[in-house]
């Protein structure tokens, strides 16, 4: 096994024209990744090119003749949904629109689509959780998706939901689809959300007892702006943040967690993309000084 072989990383990488997914792919096998996440479009808006101008086909055969399977790419949805809200109209449009972007995670081929689950906003928690698991019953009850839906684990700011284990355990346990609902677990957010990940030991039982270590489909690898239980989710680049390189590394060469793909979306500085070192940082295992390169 190779060098850059023998952990999954990768990193968000842009997808926009006019070369789309092939530019994609290979942004990311720029940086030495074997594995990446998209968005279909802006994260912040509904506006998205057809697929048919996506260059899907030229994706996939760069990605084949680079080793980098399809259940390695990870589609992410965008922020402007919410299945917790209690605006019907709303509601119907986050229904609508995850169902989309469901259906082009499955013409792109990719595995796994990671949400944020929802907010609650003028409603309670368990309501907002029980409207998030409607939607995603009735989603799946009417599509045969192959793509699983990731519910993220998240920071806590605001009304957020699924800053806790226990609730993203209560989410996945009302699911009917059992084989396409998994977990993405953020180091950020559960730092912020309260969790000691310096005892990721600790943590990861946690994580295995009231979720299940069997539905961890996919990690987001970032370090954090603020303190243990801040809950304000600002990503900060590996080693210069309040979880330091070490426990990151070790996180991301976790025995227990090879086989899931981990994706930085650690911050660009001074407008340059710190991925390639940051992903040669954890293969070293070794933390340099990235930023001075760039001073």
């Amino acid at each position: 096994m190779s060098k850059n072989d023998d952990i999954l990383i990768g990193c968000h990488v842009n997808m926009k024209g006019p070369d789309f997914l092939v530019g994609s792919i290979n942004q990311a096998l720029s940086y030495k990744a074997n594995c990446l996440m998209v968005y279909t479009g802006p994260n912040q808006s509904t506006l998205r090119t057809d697929l048919e101008r996506l260059k899907i086909d030229e994706f996939k055969t760069i990605a084949k003749n680079n080793n980098i399977p399809l259940e390695h790419v990870i589609v992410h949805a965008p922020y402007i949904l919410n299945l917790a809200t209690i605006d019907e109209s709303k509601y119907r449009f986050s229904i609508d629109f995850l169902t989309k972007e469901l259906m082009r995670a499955e013409a792109i081929g990719a595995k796994y689509l990671v949400l944020h689950p929802g907010n609650a906003i003028n409603t309670t928690r368990i309501d907002g959780m029980n409207s998030i698991v409607a939607a995603i019953n009735k989603i799946y009850a009417k599509n045969k998706f192959n793509v699983i839906l990731c519910l993220e684990t998240m920071a806590g700011k605001g009304n957020e939901l699924g800053n806790t284990f226990e609730e993203i355990a209560y989410m996945l346990n009302k699911i009917n689809d059992k084989e396409h609902i998994g977990v993405c677990l953020d180091t950020c957010h559960i730092s912020d959300a309260g969790y000691d990940i310096n005892q990721f030991d600790d943590v990861l039982e946690q994580f295995d007892q009231i979720i299940g270590l069997n539905n961890l489909k996919v990690m987001h690898i970032n370090d954090s702006m603020n303190p243990r239980g801040a809950r304000k989710d600002r990503h900060e680049n590996l080693g210069y943040g309040h979880l330091g390189f070490d426990i990151l590394n070790t996180i991301v060469h976790h025995p227990k967690l090879t086989h899931i793909p981990k994706i930085l979306e650690t911050p660009w500085y001074k407008g340059y993309p710190l991925y390639k070192e940051e992903i040669q940082m954890l293969h070293d295992q070794k933390w340099f000084d990235v930023r001075k390169n760039y001073e």
